[in-house]
């Protein structure tokens, strides 16, 4: 099980999920793209030839993966250098180094795909999500969501905090969130399932709940949500009823967040950001992330 992530000076891949699972991740990637071997390069490449390599950055982003990047040569040729001159969480312009690989011929052609893959994807990520951000402009957080690919959770979420934004929940496991499916099917009105809820779980856990409307956001707030989702609301909408589910956290003597979602793209996060809410949640930032360009140029021999 894995805890959000929040960004500091010291934050790592590594910390996240160690650095036994980061290469069992490398390891295994490298096995599904290898197979039975690399039949290109054993015809081609001499046995013992060295290379260097300069890994290049072909459009402007934020930087995510690059401890993957740097795994996926080691585990492929122990004596490998791979060497970084940027860190995860820093903007690279087009045509900035951004890594250096020396290594056997072989080894470097069989790593740089899965390398790249992983650095392109989580790069993407980081970069929209500091897109995002950076349209919030600090008046609300950028969180985002369970829309990964499975198996890679943890490694695209780590990118999203690469990119300045914050993780919601990391799975089922972590906090209750009750969606509109879950109140249908409980035959209970929000208020009376967010108090069912709360009841059962006690106060340790936290508990988002969904509210398509005024009522059941007012019924969330009573019941003892967390945090109150404002679903597929208008700017409009969220901007009337911000205030009102403030006073009513006041009343209550608790501390509520409110959370817009519901497909919202970067063109909206301005406007919704200024309705008031703590935190907008995202599917996008890891699911329709454009990858970052970056290019391995091989070089023979070298240093």
């Amino acid at each position: 099980m894995t805890a959000p992530l929040t960004k500091s000076k010291s934050f790592s891949l590594v910390d996240l999920i160690g650095q036994a699972e980061l290469r069992r991740i490398v390891a295994l990637s490298i096995e599904e793209d290898l197979g039975s071997g690399d039949l290109t390069s054993s015809m081609a490449v001499p046995p013992g030839a060295h290379v260097t390599a300069t890994l290049l950055a072909k459009g402007a982003g934020r930087l995510a993966g690059l401890e993957l990047f740097r795994e996926a040569f080691l585990v492929c040729d122990s004596n490998a250098e791979v060497t970084l001159f940027h860190a995860d969480g820093e903007t690279v312009a087009a045509g900035d180094r951004v890594a250096k690989v020396s290594g056997d011929g072989r080894a470097v052609l069989i790593a740089e795909r899965t390398a790249l893959n992983f650095l392109q994807q989580l790069s993407g990520v980081a970069t929209l999500t500091a897109a995002y951000v950076e349209q919030a402009a600090g008046r609300a957080r950028i969180l985002d969501t369970r829309k990964t690919i499975p198996l890679l959770r943890a490694l695209q979420k780590y990118a999203v905090v690469c990119g300045g934004g914050s993780n919601h929940r990391f799975g089922l496991y972590d906090e209750a969130m009750i969606k509109d499916n879950h109140l249908d099917l409980s035959g209970l009105d929000l208020e009376s399932l967010t108090r069912e809820v709360r009841e059962r779980l006690g106060n340790e856990i936290p508990i988002t709940s969904e509210a398509r409307n005024r009522a059941e956001a007012m019924g969330a707030i009573r019941g003892g949500a967390d945090v109150v989702l404002l679903d597929n609301m208008s700017v409009e909408q969220m901007t009337a009823l911000v205030p009102e589910l403030r006073e009513v956290a006041r009343a209550a003597g608790r501390k509520v967040e409110l959370e817009a979602s519901g497909g919202l793209t970067l063109a909206d996060v301005e406007a919704v950001s200024k309705t008031g809410v703590d935190r907008i949640s995202v599917g996008a930032l890891t699911h329709s992330a454009k990858v970052l360009d970056l290019s391995l140029l091989v070089e023979v021999g070298g240093q």
